[in-house]
């Protein structure tokens, strides 16, 4: 039992850096936004389609989105390579992790010693927040001269200002506080999501699937997309 609980926990902590290298745009369609999304009923992961219409029924603890993962890409065991693509997830039953096909069916069990290296795929910011007199606004340098407007792509503003990690530098989604409330904007200062949530988390949902992860009471959670679909 303590050897399970070990690998799943190994496991895990490689999850986020695997789900995060490598994504391939195959995994999304031409909008770009994810063809399977995972969302929680009653602590179970089902995944809908973009048509809110159930692929695959509730039962895991924790779902991913169908994206690659480097681990297995990267295996030294050449037979389950083929388990790291972007037609499969990685989902969590019973404190082990699986992949799945997109019917839901187990295709494999996580195996530590089947775990390769993930390759560097770090690509520094272009964009970052930049603090002034207790708000943040939107810089691409280094060097700010406080007193020069011009040297912010955003003026300071917002409570707080974080830049999503995402494929593209050029065009970054930022999720900002204003008025104790969180939306994201883009670079240009336009609202994507309005700020009427609680929270949303400052996790890899946008790079991964192209969603955002909100809650309206800091509780409940669920992805909601760049035209406001939530599900």
């Amino acid at each position: 039992m303590k050897s399970i609980l070990t690998l799943f926990l190994v496991v895990m902590s490689l999850l986020y850096e695997s789900q995060n290298s490598n994504i391939r745009k195959d995994s999304l369609i031409q909008n770009e936004f994810a063809t399977l999304i995972p969302y929680k009923i009653k602590n179970k992961v089902v995944y809908v389609n973009q048509k809110h219409k159930m692929i695959i029924a509730p039962q895991f603890s924790l779902g991913m989105f169908f994206n690659e993962d480097c681990n297995l890409l990267n295996s030294p065991n050449e037979k389950v390579r083929t388990f790291g693509s972007s037609d499969y997830a990685t989902v969590d039953l019973n404190k082990i992790t699986y992949r799945i096909d997109k019917n839901g069916k187990k295709v494999y069990t996580f195996i530590k010693t089947d775990l390769g290296k993930c390759p560097s795929s770090y690509k520094s910011q272009k964009y970052k927040a930049y603090e002034m007199k207790g708000f943040y606004g939107l810089v691409d340098k280094n060097y700010i001269d406080e007193a020069n407007p011009k040297d912010f792509v955003i003026y300071p503003q917002y409570q707080r200002l974080h830049v999503m990690e995402g494929d593209d530098i050029n065009n970054p989604m930022l999720v900002g506080i204003n008025k104790d409330k969180f939306g994201v904007i883009d670079k240009t200062g336009k609202i994507i999501i309005p700020f009427i949530y609680n929270d949303i988390k400052l996790n890899y949902s946008w790079k991964l699937g192209k969603m955002f992860e909100v809650s309206k009471d800091g509780k409940n959670y669920f992805y909601i997309n760049q035209n406001n679909v939530a599900y």
